[in-house]
């Protein structure tokens, strides 16, 4: 038994959650903003129909071993998502729900030796095929939360939030970080630059590094606190002149690479 079955009911089960959530838009609904910046939620929700043909385009270079990139160029990525955004409500939902069921088509008719080759995203770097579930889920989760309909980083699944923050610590980058510990759910990050650290529940943080915790809750829910050099390992409290921080963590860095390095070659038992 390997990772795969596990990540395509994960995969089913978030995008079941996301039709429900499209299933209740009106007209109104799908022309209002977003959380992100310029983007209307049509704007997500053709994103999200894209970016599922996508992944079907790297599931068919996986399969043919004939170079299929996810996207031609980012011009014609801009371009569907901005001529599909104006669409009705209905014709949203409905085109989320065929992307879906073409991408799940794809992968139920992936050879399995077939996980094992290495495609890469529009960005660059190359990763094996079986993550292309891993990074469909973080599109599907992550942009949900973007269309502002009542599902927020509090309903993430703690699979996904735990997977995200491994993925995200191994791939940070130091050279940009604004501080040089995470701790979340009695897990530590350390070594990931100079400043303070940043803590908080397992969801929050995530949140906080993907760029989608409202800012009522920086300083609140996610905190800042400081992280003394030479601090022991397992060392959670604070001494003497330890002073812990209250306050608005800064932003984190970009979001980190599309897949983290080291990945195995072939579907892993577990991930991470």
């Amino acid at each position: 038994m390997t990772v795969l079955n596990a990540l395509r009911a994960e995969l089913t089960a978030a995008t079941n959650r996301l039709l429900a959530t499209t299933a209740a838009l009106s007209g109104s609904d799908v022309t209002a903003p977003s959380l992100l910046p310029g983007w209307t939620r049509g704007h997500v929700l053709a994103h999200i129909a894209r970016n599922a043909d996508s992944h079907v385009n790297l599931v068919t270079w996986a399969k043919t071993g004939v170079y299929t990139p996810q996207y031609p160029t980012h011009e014609a990525r801009e371009t569907e998502i901005a001529e599909g955004a104006g669409r009705p409500a209905a014709e949203q939902h409905a085109d989320i729900a065929a992307s879906a069921a073409r991408l799940e088509d794809a992968i139920a008719s992936m050879p399995a030796p077939a996980w094992a080759a290495t495609v890469g995203g529009l960005n660059g770097g190359g990763h094996p095929a079986w993550y292309i579930l891993v990074r469909r889920i973080r599109e599907v989760e992550i942009h949900h939360v973007d269309l502002d309909a009542g599902y927020t980083w509090a309903a993430w699944p703690e699979p996904f939030v735990w997977r995200e923050l491994h993925d995200s610590m191994a791939a940070w980058p130091r050279e940009q970080s604004p501080v040089g510990a995470v701790h979340a759910g009695g897990r530590r990050w350390t070594g990931l630059g100079d400043g303070p650290a940043v803590e908080g529940p397992p969801g929050a943080v995530l949140a906080w590094v993907a760029g989608r915790l409202p800012s009522r809750d920086l300083g609140e829910v996610v905190r800042l606190r400081d992280e003394p050099a030479g601090r022991a390992e397992g060392d959670d409290q604070p001494g003497p002149g330890r002073l812990r921080l209250a306050g608005k963590p800064p932003a984190a860095p970009r979001w980190p690479a599309t897949a983290p390095p080291g990945l195995p070659a072939t579907p892993p038992e577990e991930y991470p």
